[in-house]
């Protein structure tokens, strides 16, 4: 089987970690987002593990030279050989660069950076109406995923239900801000490399799969 190196790119709210799931299925590669890669390297009580965990406990953010060497030791872990798709990082262009020359230094082809592109009214939409079952976590949404019954969860019959406090419209709104901002740069350096492929979001879910796919395949 052929091995398969994604970078994925998309916005809060866009399904990329529905699609990310659906090609660890389909391709047995490991979907590798950056908050579990650092919740990783503070359980393992590592030297930078520790470091990790000052930084963000202080509240600061995780600098550019830390997270590219906990991305350097998961892509050399045995269980991102066969493949991985990156959700998640790189986040700056010091950060895409760097991940190029790892890659380059240890023979990986990059295989696609694929951006599933969704508008923002569309998003905060999607965002600002879904809540879940309090009692087994069952998501729904307040015009595209109602549960059949009003006010009992399809799966477990609970009648109790709550919303993330960060789906606030304003929110939202603050987020995808800051997501257009740090992503348009990668968008223009990807592009300009010739990898980058854009998929509308705005799509059913099936189809969305279908189209990285024949990206993937081609």
């Amino acid at each position: 089987m052929k091995v398969r190196r994604i970078i994925l790119i998309g916005p809060p709210g866009g399904g990329k970690g529905t699609q990310a799931k659906q090609l660890e299925a389909d391709y047995g590669i490991i979907q590798l987002s950056t908050g579990d890669i650092l919740r990783e390297a503070i359980s393992s009580g590592s030297e930078l593990g520790e470091k990790v965990k000052g930084t963000i406990e202080g509240g600061n953010l995780v600098s550019d030279e830390v997270m590219i060497g906990l991305i350097k030791e998961r892509l050399l872990a045995n269980d991102s050989r066969s493949g991985f798709i990156l959700d998640g990082f790189p986040r700056t262009i010091s950060q895409a660069k760097a991940l190029n020359v790892f890659l380059a230094e240890n023979e990986m082809d990059l295989d696609a950076v694929i951006e599933i592109n969704v508008p923002d009214e569309l998003l905060i939409e999607r965002i600002t109406g879904r809540f879940s079952c309090s009692n087994c976590g069952q998501g729904y949404h307040d015009t595209f995923n109602m549960p059949k019954v009003e006010g009992i969860c399809n799966e477990c019959g609970g009648t109790d239900f709550a919303r993330r406090k960060d789906d606030k419209e304003e929110t939202v709104k603050n987020r995808l801000l800051a997501y257009n901002e740090q992503t348009s740069p990668l968008i223009s350096f990807y592009s300009k490399i010739g990898i980058l492929s854009v998929i509308d979001g705005n799509q059913d879910i099936k189809l969305v799969t279908k189209c990285i796919k024949e990206v993937l395949d081609a």
